[in-house]
Parts: C-alpha cells; sequence; structure tokens
C-alpha cells in the first residue's frame, strides 16, 4: 500500500481555532480522518505538523529518500523559504509528486500571500477549497471515484 506524506507548516497546528472564518472550524484531527476514509484500501494517511522549518525540510528529504508523495500546505513558509523551495524541488525532480495546498485562496487576501516560491517547483497546486484541497490532492496522487 501507498504511503502519502501530509505536511503541514507553521500555525496549522492551530485549526479550528485560528481564524475560523479563514481555515473552518475543523482541526488536524477532523483532516486526518477524512484523508483516511478517502483513501480507504489505497493508501496510507501519514499526517504531520511543524512549525519548523528545518524539520519540514527533512520530512521532504525523507519523501525523496522513500519515494513517497507529497501532499503540502507549506503555509507561511510559502511565501519565502527558499530551503523549503529547493527541498519540494528535491521530490519532483526524483520524479515523486508534490502537491501544494493551502486551505484559503491565498490570491483573494493580502498582497503578501500572493507569492508562492513552492508552486514554480510542485507538480501542481490546489487551494481555496477548504479540507477539499487535500482531498483533491489525494486524488491527484492515488486516483479515487
Amino acid at each position: 500500500m501507498t504511503t502519502v506524506l501530509v505536511l503541514n507548516g507553521p500555525n496549522l497546528s492551530r485549526l479550528g481555532s485560528r481564524e475560523p472564518d479563514v481555515y473552518g472550524s475543523q482541526d488536524l484531527e477532523a483532516l486526518r480522518t477524512v484523508l483516511t476514509e478517502d483513501a480507504a484500501d489505497r493508501a496510507t494517511i501519514e499526517l504531520r505538523q511543524t512549525d519548523d522549518e528545518a524539520e519540514l525540510i527533512h520530512w521532504l528529504h525523507e519523501a525523496v529518500d522513500s519515494s513517497t508523495p507529497v501532499i503540502l500546505n507549506p503555509a507561511a513558509f510559502t511565501h519565502y523559504s527558499y530551503g523549503l523551495r529547493d527541498a519540494a524541488a528535491l521530490v519532483t525532480k526524483a520524479g515523486i509528486p508534490l502537491i501544494e495546498v493551502h486551505i484559503s485562496n491565498p490570491h483573494a487576501r493580502e498582497t503578501f500571500r500572493h507569492t508562492s516560491v513552492i508552486s514554480g517547483v510542485a507538480t501542481g497546486v490546489i487551494a481555496g477549497f477548504g479540507f477539499d484541497s487535500y482531498r483533491l490532492a489525494l486524488k491527484a496522487v492515488i486516483g479515487f471515484n
């Protein structure tokens, strides 16, 4: 069975309580449940969250070493982390899918959120659909009806 890494960056541990009008009222455990149900017997979901840029980079290196597809919500690191961008590029250059996701639509928010240094090296980008952004990314990675 395929494993899919679902990696989440800074402040996403606060889902459910942080700006529910932007990010919704469900937390990461609810996301884990939704994705695990969607994956059914096709994939194992390994959902992780960190506020530490170095740890997120390490996880992307792990994905390269194990040929594991990645769904990545880089959160605030989206806009400025060239170290994270370089690690994401290692994933896609190895032929491994990496889908950048965002719960909200960054382009409908503050101007500084309009730029992603990750998008240019990602396999694809899905944003603005709440937890469905992750579900669509999972569909792109493993396929299901």
